[in-house]
């Protein structure tokens, strides 16, 4: 697998650009702040940026989204 081809493994089935449409289901407010504790608790996160390490995400934006998931299967 090609670094390309594991980025995209890595982002599951949301793109960064998915933040931006307003078509795609969010999650309640509670449920992403949930989300979000959880990647500030975890080692692969970058806090200054709130992205992850693993892939790439700005996590305040991909914590949003309905059908986003952990690389780490954290959540």
């Amino acid at each position: 697998m090609n670094a390309w081809q594991e980025y995209k493994k890595k982002l599951g089935e949301t793109r960064p650009w998915d933040v931006i449409n307003p078509d795609q289901p969010k999650v309640p407010k509670e449920e992403a702040g949930r989300r979000m504790t959880i990647c500030n608790s975890c080692d692969r996160f970058i806090k200054i940026t709130t992205q992850c390490k693993e892939c790439g995400c700005i996590m305040k934006l991909k914590t949003t989204l309905e059908k986003a998931t952990c690389p780490l299967q954290k959540w």
